[in-house]
């Protein structure tokens, strides 16, 4: 890998905003969630959550390879576990869901720990997610249409939250825990390697602070002999 690249890949996580995150609710179309995936990228969101859809997340990984090299894409079986993890990190949850309650997208402070929730395609925010979401946003429509394509409606909110954080120089600081920010590092700098330990069960080799293996020819060796150390990757993560 060229120092160009390595710095490319550093720069990009330095501006990685761990406190910001989508919420997929049942969004069972593969295009609409790489779309999504390629918004959360796009504004520096480092990890997705998505409450399967009926069909499984299976349905989504041939059209997800690539773009979810870049974000973390967490499945949950309920959006109850989607949103007592998010919870756990402090954060509130902004349903795209129209409503009595609801305010134009730009009232909400996107600066402050969020999870941007969006529905299914048919149906919306389930009722579940309706009542546990903290506040209710809305991007304002002048048509005859009453709603956006899912993944265009997050890109709205997303450049909205975007320029709120850009203004509280929340991208100006790396924010990323230091492990964190060395594992992935060595995961985007090495994705054939990942995919060689994941593929046989086994744990990552040592590397640095800058993702960097520490020493490529011992654990190669160790691979060789069957003594590098096993892993149990979970199916999804």
């Amino acid at each position: 890998m060229t120092p160009e690249r390595q710095q490319k890949l550093l720069a990009t996580l330095l501006r990685r905003q761990p406190d910001l995150t989508l919420i997929a609710d049942r969004v069972h179309k593969p295009r609409n969630l790489a779309a999504l995936i390629r918004n959360a990228d796009a504004v520096g969101i480092h990890e997705i959550h998505s409450v399967n859809p009926k069909e499984g997340y299976p349905l989504f990984r041939g059209t997800t390879r690539g773009s979810d090299r870049w974000v973390k894409l967490r499945c949950h079986e309920t959006f109850q576990d989607a949103a007592d993890t998010v919870r756990a990190k402090g954060m509130k949850i902004y349903a795209a869901h129209l409503s009595d309650k609801a305010v134009d997208y730009r009232e909400v402070d996107y600066t402050k720990p969020c999870a941007i929730l969006m529905g299914a395609e048919k149906y919306g925010v389930s009722e579940e997610g309706q009542e546990l979401a903290d506040e209710h946003i809305i991007v304002p429509m002048m048509g005859m249409v009453e709603s956006l394509n899912v993944s265009t409606a997050a890109g709205i909110i997303l450049v909205e939250a975007q320029h709120q954080r850009m203004k509280a120089g929340l991208y100006a600081e790396s924010r990323l825990p230091r492990e964190e920010l060395a594992y992935t590092l060595f995961e985007w700098s090495n994705p054939i390697i990942v995919e060689f330990c994941r593929e046989r069960g086994l744990a990552y080799p040592e590397y640095n602070e800058m993702g960097e293996m520490v020493d490529a020819v011992g654990w190669n060796k160790q691979v060789q002999a069957g003594e590098a150390t096993r892993f149990y990757w979970p199916k999804f993560d």
